[in-house]
């Protein structure tokens, strides 16, 4: 009889245990908070094409955005969320994208290099080679160094507004280099230098197959003495026309 009584006491108990245990479980589930999830952020992208036009051509800007309810173009005003538009710029222009949402903000641009005429010669009777050689100027470069240097950008572009004016006109890219260093040495860094002037033009809107490259290093030096004044005129992507 007693062994009875303790069996059904320990089944009461444990009874009580699984009802307790699971009341609590409950609660703590009850009691964790609701967090919402993050507004996703604002995504913005857009393009030109073609990027580089000649004055009073149009290029054709597209965009798309999400998560954006408030969309502008800088110069353009209010746009729709996805879209393209034909654009006249009568300068070179960076046309700015804002997309702003409840996540944030979210910017792209994009630019397009206007190429303007060639200013009109003072002298109407000169040739062409004549406005060649008055025109299309070198590019200089750094000690040991092939990029493009910010300030001859403004005459690469007067290069590549020439360029494409007169489209019979081609061009060889003389890399050369100063006195310093092996031979093999100048005529591996010319050959960059001049390959970088090609690039320029080209991403100005000038046809790769007009402009031809060829490396000297340091074996034709426009300058003789030994100095940073003539080593820095030795250092060029000097512009030759081609027939």
């Amino acid at each position: 009889m007693k062994e009875g009584k303790r069996i059904w006491f320990s089944l009461a108990v444990a009874f009580l245990v699984v009802i307790f245990t699971t009341a609590c479980h409950h609660e703590v589930a009850k009691a964790q908070p609701n967090v919402p999830a993050p507004t996703p952020a604002p995504t913005a992208a857009i393009s030109a094409d073609p990027a580089f036009i000649q004055h009073g051509q149009s290029t054709t800007l597209s965009w798309q955005t999400t998560n954006a309810n408030d969309i502008n173009i800088q110069g353009l005003g209010t746009v729709p969320s996805t879209g393209t538009r034909s654009v006249y710029p009568a300068e070179s222009s960076t046309y700015l994208l804002v997309a702003k949402g409840a996540g944030g903000e979210g910017t792209a641009s994009a630019r397009v290099t206007v190429n303007s005429a060639v200013a009109s010669s003072s002298n109407p009777g000169e040739s062409e080679e004549q406005l060649f050689a008055e025109t299309v100027k070198d590019a200089y470069f750094d000690y040991d160094r092939f990029n493009i240097r910010p300030d001859e950008m403004t005459q690469l572009e007067t290069d590549a507004r020439f360029l494409n004016r007169y489209h019979d006109v081609k061009v060889v890219v003389e890399g050369h280099c100063d006195e310093r260093g092996s031979e093999e040495y100048n005529l591996a860094l010319g050959a960059k230098r001049a390959a970088a002037v090609q690039q320029a033009l080209v991403r100005l809107g000038v046809q790769s197959a007009r402009v031809q490259t060829i490396s000297y290093g340091k074996e034709k030096p426009f300058c003789t003495a030994s100095n940073e004044q003539c080593w820095q005129q030795n250092r060029r992507g000097h512009f030759t026309e081609r027939q």
